[in-house]
């Protein structure tokens, strides 16, 4: 029997694992075929290098509810065996697995790192997610923390009807920490106010996370099990990560499907996508080189996907819908330093190599800059920073929509404007500036205002098309982890090689809150 032709656009999370399950369990009656746009894999989940030094675009945590993406995970790089450089220099404890790799010795190796993220506001740190502790009210201050427990109270006593993301967060910590925490940095990430903002994205990505649950977390802690995985995923004390940064373990994956009889075309964007009788026949690459295929897998954004199908082709409506989906771009800067100004602390909790800040994450609602977010590449992994033992690499995160002021500025004069901001709030001295660079990534979030709110017309089509299934991020237009994009891919693998068994129409529920939908239809119902 002929072997069928997969087409795969993208080799980002979603794209690979549709490969690489593919022809695991196809028995060899599929030949995946990965378009890649770029001349790199790993998608948005790529990692840069830089004299030696490696960021991470974006920040991947991996960690999953799910043990199929766990175990994939593993599968392409195994969990460390051995202590890791900073382990041994700190003399630090964690999970070891039995006849792991030895991460001074072996490349293709997963840490075990701690989570810690914070929020810095006024010029101070507070928990991420906030806490109920000293700490907290002790930098709020008095008149804050006052308002910001009536206003609690009140949201659990009155909620509001979620038309917004804004309702969304009111509901679950009021008011006053809503416009401390929540909405400065909501604003900076899309561009938009949260009352401008589809209430989906809090259910996707904030899930059922609110104050209550937070303090919930808190008591029952010392009576959980480490690890477990009965946790919100924003409050999750550990993460695995490889030791060379996310795009290390996608860069493997892509070694391993080419190994196993799959393709990978660099350099080839898909730019015309042809239909017929309600199939996809075969796709334009550049503009002039045509592929077939009897199965087609995308991950590329909905809205260049329906620009790619043609006007002519599709619904007058649906496509005006489709291509005007909003998106919200990426600039990071990377930032090489001696130090930084504000050190770990006397007792810190979580020892650092020279004592510097432990966090992975650092969420920036300082409103007199325009920084959304600071990643310490030291703190996710050692081997991410060429010296370790002298240098801190930092990752300065902005949003920005392509054509603004930001995506305009030249990189000498923004790496010039992100200096100066990473000054002003205190974190870094001039003269302790080594070097930066910097890296701009169209379409890295999925917006949820504008045409979005008609989204499902746009699905309903898709879902017509019958051998066209889409996965990922951008693939579906849905905000969502490493872990739900790849499991999309894994339905999408399963679909086809078995359509019997799983409806191609269920791969758009991966990454759904049933819970939310349910307590809104609950609401819906009362006020009716």
């Amino acid at each position: 029997m002929a072997k069928k032709n997969c087409v795969i656009i993208g080799a980002g999370p979603a794209g690979l694992t549709a490969a690489y399950e593919l022809l695991k369990n196809g028995k060899g009656e599929v030949h995946p075929i990965i378009l890649e746009e770029t001349s790199e894999i790993g998608g948005i989940s790529r990692t840069a290098e830089y004299k030696g030094n490696r960021m991470d675009i974006g920040g991947h945590r991996f960690f999953s509810k799910s043990k199929e993406v766990t175990d994939l995970w593993q599968e392409i790089m195994p969990m460390q065996g051995k202590p890791s450089k900073d382990d041994i220099m700190l003399n630090r404890q964690v999970p070891l697995a039995e006849n792991g790799p030895d991460p001074e010795k072996e490349d293709r190796v997963m840490l075990t790192r701690h989570r810690i993220s914070r929020i810095f506001y006024l010029k101070k740190f507070f928990d991420y997610p906030i806490s109920m502790k000293w700490s907290t009210f002790h930098n709020m201050g008095f008149a804050r923390t006052w308002n910001a427990g009536w206003g609690y109270i009140g949201s659990c006593l009155h909620k509001r009807k979620e038309n917004s993301l804004a309702d969304f967060y009111i509901n679950r910590f009021g008011k006053p920490l809503y416009r401390m925490f929540f909405e400065d940095y909501t604003e900076k990430l899309w561009g938009r106010n949260p009352s401008e903002i589809d209430p989906s994205w809090g259910a996707q990505r904030v899930k059922g996370l609110s104050l209550w649950k937070s303090i919930g977390n808190a008591l029952a802690k010392p009576f959980r099990k480490k690890n477990s995985k009965n946790v919100e995923t924003s409050l999750i004390e550990q993460f695995s990560y490889p030791k060379k940064g996310p795009g290390q373990l996608y860069e493997q994956m892509a070694k391993m499907i080419v190994e196993m009889g799959g393709e990978i075309r660099f350099n080839s964007k898909v730019t015309g996508v042809k239909l017929d009788n309600g199939k996809v026949t075969s796709l334009i690459i550049n503009g002039k080189q045509e592929i077939q295929g009897d199965e087609f897998i995308s991950s590329m954004p909905i809205k260049d996907l329906y620009e790619a199908m043609g006007k002519e082709n599709v619904d007058a409506h649906v496509y005006d819908v489709a291509t005007h989906l909003p998106y919200r771009d990426f600039i990071t800067v990377g930032i090489l330093a001696k130090k930084l100004l504000i050190d770990n602390g006397k007792k810190p909790k979580f020892k650092t190599v020279n004592n510097i800040l432990p966090d992975t994450w650092i969420y920036v609602q300082e409103r007199s800059v325009r920084l959304g977010r600071l990643q310490i590449f030291n703190n996710w992994s050692p081997y991410m920073v060429k010296d370790l033992e002298n240098t801190v690499w930092i990752g300065m995160e902005y949003f920005a929509s392509e054509g603004d002021d930001l995506w305009s500025m030249s990189k000498e004069d923004f790496i010039a404007f992100a200096k100066k901001e990473l000054i002003s709030i205190g974190l870094v001295a001039e003269e302790d500036i080594l070097d930066a660079t910097q890296i701009k990534v169209k379409k890295a979030y999925p917006a949820y205002f504008d045409s979005y709110k008609e989204m499902q017309l746009v699905r309903d089509h898709l879902n017509t098309i019958d051998n066209l299934y889409c996965v990922g991020r951008n693939g579906q237009h849905r905000y969502n982890n490493m872990d739900h994009s790849m499991l999309t891919a894994m339905d999408a693998a399963k679909s086809i090689l078995d359509p019997s068994s799983f409806d191609k129409k269920e791969i758009w529920n991966v990454n759904t809150e049933q819970e939310y939908h349910e307590e809104k239809e609950v609401e819906e119902k009362k006020a009716a």
